[in-house]
């Protein structure tokens, strides 16, 4: 094929399907056929101009799954027809300080995929090998997809909280990112308490493996997270800076709130909390490549699978806008053929 199609953003807000000419990947890239892409709200500050100092027209996306179908000059450790699969973080400089400390994710020249460059909104993509991950074949791209970003966020998160075996970990909100934390929570042997909004959710919650059920909505959560001894980690996915300030006190002594949801005002958090009990905040940033392949293997050997719903590259206007108004059960993809 000489050509492919491709959703790219002429300015915010607008989107169209175009038809681009296929062109090599240069020395030291590597060229996909994309066969799903997920859709992220981190999406939105391509598709909405949220990045200063982007660049239109530009093709969004970066939980991208293809197949190889062209190497650059000088790559080497992959090879054509092997599937793979790029994240947000779409490779490191490895010259940097934080390269040079094996800390690629905090990479200072990182580029963001669909943000400095085109992404996987489209049937093709261009990718750096170093924000390669390889694809277990017992994945379908559909459900890898996800995992490439909501996935590795939340899996990091836990692994490298200061939570144990046995200890009481709170997700706060079950929907993209929080219906993969309750899972990975879960299977990781911490005690997980969901908390939520609304009765209804309490069923769902249960199913993925929480053992608390906590509805924000009929009492105060800090309570009922302190009545069961308190927090030693409270995962916070939800866009509510409000929401995460109100459940700090939620937390045990020496807890910590990771936060993964980026809401648009500050955490507030009193001074005595942080003090007397030695408590903490930090957040949590994706992950790098080889993080996601041990995100993905993980969730093999738990079964931890994502939620989603698939629309075709035609539709992936309507499936960003399906994302973006929080009617998405739970992640939107974009499949390619569908």
């Amino acid at each position: 094929m000489s050509t492919y199609r491709a959703i790219q953003v002429t300015s915010p807000g607008r989107m169209e399907l175009v038809t681009r000419r296929l062109v090599d990947p240069g020395p030291g890239r590597v060229r996909l056929r994309v066969e799903a892409c997920g859709i992220c709200h981190t999406d939105s500050i391509t598709v909405d101009g949220g990045m200063p100092g982007i660049s239109y027209p530009r093709v969004p996306g970066h939980e991208v799954i293809g197949r190889i179908d062209a190497l650059g000059e000088g790559v080497s450790g992959w090879k054509i027809g092997q599937r793979v699969g790029v994240g947000l973080l779409a490779g490191h400089c490895g010259v940097c300080a934080p390269c040079r400390r094996g800390d690629f994710v905090d990479c200072a020249n990182q580029p963001m995929s669909g943000v400095h460059h085109d992404g996987g909104y489209a049937e093709s993509v261009i990718a750096i090998p170093s924000g390669l991950a390889s694809i277990p074949d017992n994945f379908s791209s559909a459900d890898a997809a996800p995992m490439l970003c909501a996935g590795v966020t939340m899996f990091n998160a836990l692994r490298r909280s200061s939570a144990e075996p046995g200890d009481l970990v709170a997700v706060q909100g079950v929907g993209g990112l929080g219906h993969l934390a309750v899972q990975f929570a879960a299977r990781m042997g911490f005690r997980v308490a969901a908390i939520a909004r609304g009765p209804e959710k309490e069923e769902f919650a249960r199913q993925l493996g929480a053992d608390h059920y906590i509805d924000s909505k009929a009492g105060d959560p800090v309570a009922a997270l302190q009545a069961l001894g308190g927090a030693k980690v409270i995962v916070a996915t939800a866009s509510d800076s409000k929401s995460m300030s109100e459940l700090f006190g939620g937390l045990a002594l020496r807890g910590r709130m990771i936060v993964a949801g980026a809401g648009n005002s500050p955490i507030e958090v009193s001074p005595m909390l942080l003090l007397f009990g030695s408590r903490g905040i930090e957040g949590t940033l994706t992950g790098s490549s080889f993080d996601s392949e041990e995100t993905l293997t993980f969730s093999l050997l738990h079964k931890v699978k994502p939620m989603i719903e698939t629309v075709p590259l035609e539709q992936a206007a309507e499936g960003y806008q399906r994302m973006l108004s929080n009617k998405a059960r739970f992640r939107m993809v974009i499949v390619m053929g569908q």
